[in-house]
């Protein structure tokens, strides 16, 4: 959550541009509010925090353009070509996973590998006694590698700070999120991902793989990076907004699969939480991605258990698998596992509003500049390395049980009884939690059959500590991922509930730290169904599925009692207009006709306009639409002579090539198919280049003539002006529109046949509540009734 005052105190000082596409913000830092404060007005600037600055924000052109030189296209394609396209499909489909899952690889190893020499060598310090010596090398390797990740973020890549899952989000709902998905942002997500996660800080590499499969399923779609990019004609078919919605969402089922080894989890993660547009097609694709991720991660995982890793043999690619664990549970044991929720659904809801101050007062000072950032970032570091580090001597050393089933103690790997500062024959419980990596971590605390081996006192300062954790470290200039920190804890809470509980249920103290993770997630980010399969393939185990069902169906009920989901309070901290799945109740008493009146009148062409009105046109508005409308034509029988046509819908880009590739006339006429068509073709068009600042236009040109008609979009949707704005909303959201046309009911002689045109910044609830002052007073009223 970063800002960048400078950028803008130069947006906001500028003049307003005209109402037609998104709407505006301008900044504001009062702990209650967003980040970005909305105007009074029912759209203006787009504007809204991406990476460190404040950025022009554009909606997604997902509706398919029907214009003449689509129909002649889709009519024009043989057979051969249909299947081509489909073919390519899969094998983009087939690229993303295969590359996610040998990127996620290597972040695995790596942190396990640069994570294990630093705690070897730490541990050689401790063994000889030499404390501050450890202290101070700890916590310098640690500053060193989160200097690294944070350097990355703030002088390269800003946009790869996070877990940049609410922007994926953004992108699938129809929001163009700048500078997301290019190749500086994929580098630094990968090597500030392991640079920070191998620091120890508290955050997981599981929101990072979202959005790196995302990024490689972008630059795979429009042929790599902007200023290398391939030109295959075949490749062009999927560089517009449709198709690559398409491909991305398959990258953010690969991340989560690569991130938890967990393919059915990954493809219903993308429909649960991401994707705001779903067909069979593309639940069959992300399948097949997703599959192919899980056997490049099972090849590694063989050349791991031979010893080829390195260190850690285990790392970050193997399950934290439970399934030795005999599962019995009562009737009676509902009532625990009811608790669970509970508290899950308290505890996540109770994170989310704190985190939502943090971040807040973070974007406060991070506005101040890039050293800010840094020292931001450093300072977490030193805390965290300090708390790792200091903690474990405070617990008491436990002596080895005989039937450990694992080495006791050990110093030199994974494991769960960790030597740390204890004699021999005892190990030190908080270190095994703390001096490792987190996977690690999350390991030890699931580990079943060990009723004894953590003491309450080391849980509790555990969870205390992930908790300050948690909050101070989301939010500073590094990749970071909200699922680990989240998963640790609950899952100490749970152990602590399970040992409380020991007296009155056989669920194994284990299991209880499965059912406090899964219960936080749920209560924070408000997932059920996926959340639900990921832990079942995580554990390995079918038997904990009724379990695990009631406690995320009870936490997701108890939190959203609260507040809404993590990745909402972060989409609304940044402005991005994310429109949510269900319209407010109020929205049931306005009408999108109302919302036209309180725009500015709508701007149309003719359907043969003039060089100069386009020009125009394009300099004075920032729509990016115009409705293009023919009067006086001769229409079917029964009306009268001379009406007024709406033809469709020409998009500003579509212009923009018109006036780029001078197709200009002479006379002012009709044009023939076969002329458009040798200056355009249908991929050309659905491609986004060309802006005005590339088009220079001579005076004589001026004078000259453009046939709007084969380049229009004649089938627009189209709704009635006494239609509900939450059924518009609806219909808005579920098909994916940039543009949607109000037509009045009774149309008059000399009026144009189109009342407004609604926007995704129209529909969102905050800025109508801004335009409409008297709807938020009805629904306070509303609510206290």
């Amino acid at each position: 959550m970063e800002g960048d005052s400078s950028l803008l105190e130069e947006a906001t000082a500028g003049p307003k541009l005209e109402v037609g596409e998104e709407g505006g913000d301008l900044e504001n830092n009062i702990l209650h509010q967003p980040l970005l404060k909305r105007n009074r007005a029912l759209s203006s600037n787009p504007l809204a925090l991406v990476g460190a600055k404040v950025s022009h924000i554009e909606s997604l052109d997902y509706e398919i353009n029907e214009n003449e030189l689509f129909k002649h296209d889709w009519r024009s394609r043989s057979k051969f070509q249909v299947l081509q396209y489909i073919f390519f499909k899969w094998t983009l489909a087939l690229l993303v996973g295969l590359l996610t899952g040998l990127i996620a690889t290597f972040i695995n190893l790596a942190v396990e590998n640069i994570a294990g020499y630093k705690i070897l060598a730490v541990v050689r310090f401790i063994e000889n006694k030499r404390y501050l010596t450890g202290l101070a090398y700890f916590t310098g390797a640690n500053i060193l590698l989160t200097l690294f990740a944070a350097v990355l973020c703030v002088c390269f890549a800003p946009t790869a700070a996070g877990p940049g899952i609410p922007e994926v989000k953004a992108y699938l709902n129809g929001v163009d999120t700048p500078n997301m998905f290019g190749v500086t942002t994929l580098i630094v997500k990968i090597f500030g991902s392991i640079g920070a996660v191998s620091a120890g800080l508290d955050l997981g590499k599981e929101g990072p793989l979202v959005h790196i499969g995302c990024c490689i399923a972008s630059l795979l779609a429009q042929g790599g990076p902007d200023n290398y990019r391939l030109k295959w004609r075949w490749l062009r078919h999927f560089n517009n907004d449709r198709d690559r919605r398409d491909i991305i969402t398959c990258g953010a089922s690969s991340g989560v699969c690569a991130a938890f080894r967990s393919p059915v989890g990954g493809v219903l993660f993308a429909l649960e939480e991401v994707a705001t547009w779903w067909r069979s097609a593309l639940l069959w694709r992300t399948f097949f991605s997703t599959a192919v991720v899980v056997v490049i991660l099972r090849a590694f995982i063989e050349i791991c258990n031979s010893g080829k890793c390195g260190l850690f043999g285990k790392g970050g690619l193997i399950m934290f698998d439970v399934s030795d664990v005999v599962v019995t549970y009562h009737v009676m044991d509902v009532i625990p596992i009811t608790i669970v929720g509970i508290l899950g659904g308290i505890l996540g809801s109770l994170y989310n509003y704190l985190l939502h101050k943090v971040l807040v007062v973070y974007n406060l000072i991070n506005q101040k500049g890039r050293i800010h950032k840094l020292l931001l970032a450093l300072t977490v570091s030193v805390f965290t390395s300090v708390c790792l580090y200091g903690l474990p001597f405070l617990a008491k050393c436990q002596p080895c049980h005989p039937s450990a089933r694992e080495i006791c103690p050990t110093n030199t790997g994974s494991g769960n009884f960790k030597q740390f500062n204890c004699p021999d024959g005892h190990y030190n419980d908080l270190a095994t939690l703390l001096f490792t990596t987190n996977d690690d971590a999350v390991r030890n605390i699931f580990s079943s059959n060990t009723p004894e081996e953590f003491q309450t006192a080391s849980l509790l300062i555990f969870f205390v500590l992930y908790c300050i954790l948690g909050l101070v470290t989301f939010g500073i200039a590094v990749p970071s991922g909200l699922f680990l920190p989240i998963i640790l804890m609950g899952s100490a809470y749970g152990r602590l509930l399970g040992i409380a509980m020991r007296s009155y249920t056989k669920i194994d103290q284990g299991l209880y730290a499965v059912l406090g993770a899964a219960s936080l997630m749920a209560g924070s980010m408000r997932m059920t169904v996926s959340l639900c399969v990921i832990f079942l393939e995580l554990t390995n185990n079918l038997l904990l599925l009724p379990i695990t069902m009631i406690v995320l169906l009870v936490s997701k009920t108890v939190g959203d009692s609260f507040n809404p989901s993590i990745y909402e309070i972060i989409l609304d901290l940044k402005g991005l207009p994310f429109l949510d799945a269900n319209p407010e109740p109020w929205m049931r008493n306005l009408t999108v006709g109302e919302l036209a009146d309180a725009k500015p009148p709508v701007v149309t062409l003719c359907g043969v306009e003039k060089v100069s009105r386009i020009v125009e046109v394009l300099k004075n508005t920032t729509h990016n639409a115009f409705p293009v409308v023919d009067e006086r034509v001769v229409p079917p029988m029964g009306l009268a002579i001379g009406s007024t046509e709406l033809h469709g819908l020409i998009l500003r880009a579509h212009l923009a090539q018109v006036l780029k590739k001078k197709w200009f006339l002479t006379e002012k006429r009709r044009t023939e198919d076969w002329e458009v068509r040798e200056k355009f073709d249908w991929v050309e068009l659905a491609e986004r280049d060309g802006t005005m600042e590339e088009v220079a236009v001579t005076r004589d040109e001026m004078e000259m003539y453009v046939d709007l008609h084969p380049l229009t979009n004649t089938t627009p949707y189209t709704v009635m002006e006494n239609m509900s704005v939450a059924k518009a909303m609806v219909l808005f959201r579920q098909v994916g529109l940039r543009h949607m046309l109000i037509v009045p009911r009774y149309h008059e002689a000399g009026v144009p046949p189109v009342a407004g045109i609604l926007t995704r910044q129209d529909l969102r609830a905050r800025n109508i509540l801004l335009a409409f002052p008297h709807l938020e007073r009805s629904k306070n009223r509303e609510k206290r009734h």
